[in-house]
């Protein structure tokens, strides 16, 4: 990020301090035992998956000045910056565009229709790069996901006189992490809802996600990727998933759109929207959300739905903070509705929501 300062402890007492342009990044190593001359290879690791960064450096009184001299295609310059269709946050698009640069898993958590799984979508319109979705249910096992061996089919075969039963390769069936391993070209690997599983399920995918391959023991085949894919993972946060894997991970937090990035939102899906309608259905929108004995939240997904209905009701707008027609789009419980009810009643009566 341009400007950045950064600051932090490594493995080593010391201090690393970096200050980042839009070519070039200056960082100060300063060993608080003298060692900084050792550590020179250490820091080379840190910044070896940069394979185009050029890394030059000088010693002097315990500090190490490097300079990193970026090349144009690592500057990251022509990476995700959202879509026609998703409005990114700058901070998301550096979450994005970070976890692609140091090859890592995207941990993308927040509520409930606030854009997830269509991240990974637009990331692949984005970069033109094909989609694999791995959607994870409660009852899927890790092994789902890299291989599944048909055995029954396989003893069926065997029964009726089939030929090639011999051939076990037959049986195998890769599954959405084996495509994404076996693709020719780099892919975008969605993982979607991986709390939705039990507590083992994230771990038993560590090794695969660290190397980038698994091993079929039944055809004594190793699958490793030819490609590595851009691996995009999403939670509800139903469940703490384990320290090893967040370890692993680039974590971001997609917060809840402000209504200047919701207008955004908005008219990313509905270009010709009316103004006057798009301000008086937001505002009766976030006076629903602020209310305190709402329990469930209306998300993005929800006022999206809720303004079509509105355009195709014909509903005159300025019914809708008083009236808020086609609540059933924005509240999905029977004490929502309870609660925006009594709210409603209230502003009959001369109060605010």
């Amino acid at each position: 990020t341009p400007g950045l300062l950064v600051r932090s402890q490594t493995l080593y007492p010391a201090e690393l301090t970096a200050h980042v342009s839009y070519r070039t990044t200056v960082l100060y190593y300063h060993s608080f035992r003298g060692n900084a001359r050792g550590n020179f290879k250490f820091l080379g690791k840190i910044f070896e998956p940069f394979k185009t960064i050029g890394l030059t450096g000088e010693y002097n009184k315990g500090t190490i000045t490097l300079i990193m001299n970026s090349c144009k295609e690592n500057t990251m310059e022509n990476t995700f910056k959202g879509s026609k269709k998703y409005v990114a946050s700058p901070e998301l698009m550096n979450a994005v565009n970070i976890a692609v640069a140091l090859k890592k898993p995207l941990l993308i958590k927040g509520e409930p229709g606030t854009g997830k799984t269509m991240l990974a979508q637009a990331v692949s319109e984005a970069m033109g790069k094909k989609l694999i979705i791995w959607s994870v249910k409660s009852t899927t096992k890790a092994q789902d996901g890299l291989y599944v061996y048909d055995v029954v089919q396989r003893l069926y075969d065997s029964q009726f006189g089939a030929s090639g039963v011999d051939d076990i390769a037959k049986y195998i069936k890769l599954g959405k992490l084996g495509e994404a391993f076996s693709d020719k070209e780099q892919v975008i690997l969605l993982i979607d809802e991986i709390d939705k599983a039990d507590l083992e399920f994230p771990n038993d995918l560590l090794w695969e996600l660290d190397k980038m391959e698994f091993y079929i023991p039944e055809t004594k085949e190793t699958i490793a990727a030819q490609q590595r894919p851009i691996v995009i993972i999403t939670s509800n946060a139903e469940k703490e998933l384990p320290d090893a894997f967040l370890r692993r991970c680039v974590f971001h937090y997609i917060a809840f759109p402000d209504q200047e990035m919701m207008r955004d939102i908005v008219h990313a899906h509905y270009p010709d929207i009316e103004d006057h309608l798009l301000e008086l259905a937001m505002r009766a929108f976030y006076q629903v959300r602020d209310l305190p004995t709402v329990a469930k939240k209306p998300s993005t997904s929800e006022l999206l739905d809720w303004l079509q209905a509105l355009r195709l009701g014909g509903v005159d707008p300025e019914k809708i903070e008083a009236e808020l027609p086609y609540a059933g789009i924005l509240l999905k419980k029977n004490e929502d509705l309870t609660a925006v009810k009594n709210a409603k009643n209230r502003v009959k009566n001369g109060f605010r929501w």
